[in-house]
């Protein structure tokens, strides 16, 4: 355990990785002669400096990890990531200061998609490309955590993932880099193929870029103030909820049916779940609004199917402010928060999958209550689920919620109204981006908050991102014991 050298070398990596990336946005403000690429190149530098003392002087044979050291390294490559692409943010014409440069990334890297910036098109291309490649990167990254890291760990039930794809985690490094490898080649397909429908559909080549890496990322970052609403297509939109979708679906099915298991996608109970709650809330919605806002039905039902499909998947794109959807609005929003997408997707939330398994829990408990001699099974997607596994889960879920109420309580301490600090703390620990109200709802942003509220709530959004036990089990005393 004290043994290091393995974390610092693959974080050098990382960092090396993340200094070309900062090249992207420069070359971007080259062609557009923003004197803001100096910075850019200034800021690649330094993290290229840094990454590369890492990597040789921990350089090793050999790399090998234990269970605590990928706890340590998920956590620690995340906030020191996060650290570095803070700068472009500091010194470039956005001038954030360092804490609100440090939200950003943290919301960008988190696909989180809460910002601080009063007017985007004021900031120039490069920057807005940096925001849009740390949401794509964030999103690529936590697919590659929940498939590859998540389940080894066994946190909140992601031991599950384990028995429904067993052949992806063989234990030899060449079927794991493989697996990533593909996954990393599928991203980059749909974000290409999202990108040219955008395009297509009206959108300009630079636009199409931006929107494309923060849909298929469900981060959400726009480049317009209005977000989506800027464009008033309902073409757009149609993309946009398509790729949101395929944003929230588990990428190793997609690998599946490629792999030519054709119903692997029909099949899994989190899709099926998945469509019943996105189409019974957006057909709901839908009769609130026409009824109760005087709106026309298919106008109702494509506010509701945009906004809910946003905000349910966690991406953040907004066409209206539900926030004026009256009390019906206010309440659906918060519940649907916490919801997510399903496990393996670049989602936050508690997940489509944690749901059915403390559903199918309290199923079980009430059937023993009935039939007390009986043995029942709890299934999921043909497995069975042990109990070692379901308190994982019921663990997960009660630390989820008992950290969303800390969160909440400590920005009240700021003299923040009850439903900002409630909908703020829900946005970041589920990472959706948008709360509810005038500050920091569809129409505000983060911008007004006291440094100390940016702080936990940046906190949050990457403790809710890592599943929460994997930030945790750092404060244990036993972690850190030989």
């Amino acid at each position: 355990m004290r043994d290091f050298r393995s974390i610092l070398n693959i974080i050098g990596i990382l960092l090396c990785i993340e200094s070309i990336a900062m090249l992207i946005p420069m070359f971007y403000d080259l062609y557009f002669k923003n004197d803001d690429w100096l910075q850019f190149l200034y800021s690649s530098l330094i993290t290229f400096f840094i990454g590369i003392i890492l990597y040789f002087s921990f350089r090793k044979k050999n790399i090998k990890l234990g269970i605590r050291q990928a706890f340590l390294l998920t956590i620690s490559s995340w906030i020191i990531i996060s650290i570095f692409g803070s700068l472009p943010f500091i010194y470039s014409s956005s001038s954030l200061s360092y804490t609100d440069a440090f939200f950003e990334t943290v919301s960008g890297i988190t696909t989180t998609g809460s910002t601080v910036i009063n007017n985007l098109q004021s900031l120039s291309e490069g920057i807005l490309i940096w925001r849009s490649l740390l949401q794509w990167f964030g999103g690529i990254g936590i697919i590659v955590l929940a498939m590859a890291i998540l389940p080894t760990l066994q946190i909140g039930g992601m031991q599950l993932l384990h028995m429904e794809h067993d052949d992806p985690y063989e234990k030899t490094i060449p079927k794991i880099n493989r697996f990533v490898l593909e996954l990393f080649i599928l991203y980059i397909f749909l974000s290409i193929i999202c990108g040219v429908l955008y395009f297509l559909n009206g959108m300009s080549i630079y636009d199409s870029v931006i929107h494309a890496m923060t849909t298929i990322s469900t981060g959400g970052f726009s480049n317009y103030n209005q977000s989506l609403a800027y464009f008033n297509s309902f073409q757009i939109e149609i993309v946009s909820i398509i790729f949101m979708i395929i944003g929230s679906l588990p990428f190793v099915l997609y690998l599946q049916f490629i792999h030519k298991q054709k119903y692997s996608l029909i099949k899994d109970d989190q899709i099926k779940l998945f469509f019943i709650i996105l189409i019974g809330i957006v057909c709901l919605t839908t009769f609130w609004l026409n009824t109760n806002q005087s709106k026309e039905i298919v106008t109702s039902f494509r506010i509701a199917l945009f906004n809910i499909t946003s905000i349910l998947t966690g991406t953040g794109y907004t066409s209206s402010n539900f926030s004026n959807w009256g009390s019906f609005g206010t309440v659906i929003m918060m519940i649907i928060m916490f919801i997510g997408g399903c496990a393996g997707s670049t989602t936050g939330g508690i997940k489509i999958f944690r749901l059915q398994i403390l559903f199918r829990g309290a199923i079980t408990q009430i059937k023993k209550l009935t039939q007390p001699h009986a043995v029942f099974v709890m299934r999921f997607n043909g497995n069975t689920v042990n109990e070692n596994t379901y308190n994982s889960v019921m663990g997960f879920f009660f630390m989820y919620i008992f950290l969303f109420i800390i969160s909440a309580v400590c920005l009240s301490f700021f003299n923040l109204d009850f439903l900002t600090a409630f909908s703020a703390a829900a946005s970041a620990i589920s990472n959706v981006g948008p709360g509810l109200g005038d500050v920091v709802g569809p129409n505000g942003n983060y911008f007004s908050l006291n440094n100390g509220a940016k702080w936990i709530l940046s906190l949050t959004m990457i403790i809710g991102r890592l599943e929460i036990f994997t930030v945790l089990v750092l404060l244990s005393i036993n972690f850190w014991k030989r």
